[in-house]
C-alpha cells in the first residue's frame, strides 16, 4: 500500500506545477519516488510468479519519469502529477504489449495495459492475428471475469477502415483501433489499503491472455 503522504505530494503538485515548489518540496518527492518504487517492486515479485516474461524485469526498466517532455507539447507544465510504471518484456520502452499501473490521486489511478501507439508494422501485425483468429479474440474479451475488471478494448480509432479490410469485417470495430487498451480504476482510499498490490496482480493476471494474444501477432 502506499502512504497517504505519497498522494498528498502529487496532489499538491498537481497545484504548484513549477520548478521553485518542486525544488522547495525536494525531500517529499524523494520519498514519494522511493515509496512508488517500493510497490513496483513488489508488483514485479508478484509478476515474475504469474508471467514468466517479466522475469529479469527491474524497478528502473519499468517507472517512467516524472519530469515532463515539453518540447512539442502546449501544456508547459515541467511535472506530471501522477507516477506510472510499464511492465513489459524489454521494459518501458518495449513495443510489446504489457500491463501498466498509474497512480494519480483524485480519482484518477488505475491498472491497465495492452497495447500503445505502436508503429504501423507492429499494428499490422497485431490486426492481422485478430483478423485470422477473431473468433479467440472474442473468447478472451468477452470472458466475465476480464468484463468485470476493464470493461471493453478502448483507443483511438481511424476514421476509415484499415487498408486491407472491408467495412462487413465481423472484428473491423477491432482493426480501427490504432491502440489496443483496456484499464481498471482504483480509487484513492484502495491505493491507501493493505490488499493494494495483490488486487492489481489479479487485475493483471485476468488481463494476461489478452496481452499473450497481443504478443502472439508481434512474434
Amino acid at each position: 500500500m502506499f502512504q497517504a503522504s505519497t498522494l498528498k505530494f502529487l496532489k499538491n503538485l498537481k497545484s504548484n506545477n513549477n520548478k521553485p515548489w518542486f525544488d522547495d518540496h525536494k525531500t517529499e518527492y524523494q520519498q514519494a519516488k522511493a515509496d512508488f518504487e517500493s510497490i513496483v517492486q513488489q508488483i514485479i515479485d508478484g509478476l515474475n510468479k504469474q508471467d514468466k516474461t517479466t522475469v529479469g524485469l527491474q524497478v528502473k526498466d519499468c517507472v517512467f519519469r516524472i519530469y515532463k517532455d515539453v518540447r512539442f507539447s502546449k501544456d508547459k507544465t515541467p511535472y506530471k502529477s501522477n507516477m506510472g510504471a510499464s511492465f513489459a518484456a524489454g521494459g518501458k520502452k518495449s513495443i510489446l504489449a504489457g500491463y501498466y499501473f498509474h497512480l494519480e490521486p483524485g480519482g484518477h489511478s488505475f491498472a491497465g495495459g495492452g497495447l500503445w501507439m505502436p508503429p504501423a508494422p507492429e499494428l499490422k501485425k497485431v490486426r492481422q492475428e485478430i483478423d485470422y483468429n477473431f473468433e479467440e479474440f472474442e473468447r478472451i474479451i468477452s470472458n466475465k471475469e476480464f468484463i468485470k475488471y476493464y470493461g471493453k478494448v478502448e483507443g483511438d480509432a481511424l476514421k476509415t477502415v484499415p487498408q486491407g479490410y472491408h467495412a462487413d469485417n465481423p472484428a473491423i470495430a477491432y482493426l480501427r483501433l490504432k491502440s489496443l487498451v483496456v484499464t481498471h480504476a482504483i480509487t484513492d482510499e484502495a491505493c491507501t489499503q493493505p490488499a493494494l498490490v495483490r488486487e492489481i496482480l489479479k487485475s493483471f493476471a485476468i488481463m494476461q491472455p489478452f496481452l499473450n494474444f497481443l504478443n502472439r501477432g508481434l512474434d
